[in-house]
């Protein structure tokens, strides 16, 4: 097996647990290729508004032990809340051992300040029209599986895999011209605090570029996801850069199928926080 390798802040957003486009067996192996001192989970890590009692496959599970396991060792953990994970929000400042959840947060990186937030609030249809964004959820879930279906056929066939989704928002102009918008706006807050980098999920689009005004500059980047493009950002000696899943083994998928017993008693006391806090 190989040693998992070292990483001083790694960035993974719009996992979507929960939904059927989710690619969770292939997160699971990336997340145990590393060894991260920090981890942000910049929002949409469960996708509550899509949750269905009936599909939470086990491969699902497991990643959310993965990061109890995480906890338990000790490392860092901010969860940012997104928009799919609302609800968690009511839960701001909750705290245990260092795992935090909070809406955003500014981290200083090597004497550089970073501010990390999902991103949604710069979202028009999410402030005015949250039924509209839900049913386009509906409706990108939809595509996700039709494309999934797609790609087994192609598979067979020996034919290189396609990604609807991608090919539509990269040939729509409207959507060009959105996520131009949304990083726009995110750089220019960011210059006026004074940050050095802003971090972002929500659009699903990977990308890391360095904007400039006058004398100022900032670095804007974007974590992406977990369900088509299967990326995260990874920061490591005063460097940012965008891991891209490959599909090739990293390491063997070996957790067991039941808690242990230091990840079960953690979640309980979780569970026990939780309730403290709602009442």
């Amino acid at each position: 097996m190989d040693k998992p390798r070292q990483v001083d802040v790694l960035v993974i957003s719009d996992i979507h647990l929960g939904t059927y486009g989710c690619q969770a067996k292939e997160l699971l192996r990336y997340l145990k290729s590393v060894d991260p001192k920090v981890v942000i989970l910049n929002g949409d890590i469960i996708d509550i508004w899509q949750f269905n009692k009936s599909y939470w496959p086990k491969s699902h599970m497991k990643i959310i032990k993965y990061f109890l396991k995480w906890i338990v060792e000790g490392k860092e953990i901010h969860y940012l809340t997104g928009n799919h994970d609302e609800m968690f929000r009511k839960f701001k400042d909750f705290k245990l051992r260092k795992f935090k959840i909070s809406n955003k947060i500014v981290l200083d990186l090597d004497g550089k300040k970073a501010w990390f937030f999902h991103g949604d609030v710069f979202d028009v249809t999410m402030q005015y029209s949250k039924w509209l964004t839900r049913l386009a959820g509906i409706g990108y879930d939809f595509l996700i599986l039709l494309n999934s279906f797609i790609n087994s056929v192609l598979s067979k066939l020996g034919k290189n895999k396609l990604s609807l989704s991608k090919t539509i928002k990269n040939s729509v102009k409207g959507a060009v011209k959105y996520i131009n918008r949304f990083e726009k706006t995110a750089v220019d807050i960011a210059i006026s605090n004074g940050f050095k980098y802003v971090v972002c999920g929500h659009i699903h689009h990977p990308n890391i570029k360095e904007y400039k005004s006058g004398n100022q500059s900032v670095t804007y980047l974007n974590s992406g996801d977990w369900v088509e493009n299967l990326t995260a950002l990874e920061y490591n000696k005063g460097k940012w850069s965008i891991y891209r899943y490959n599909h090739s083994p990293l390491i063997e998928d070996s957790l067991k199928t039941e808690m242990d017993k230091s990840n079960k008693e953690l979640f309980d006391e979780m569970l026990n926080e939780f309730n403290m806090m709602k009442n």
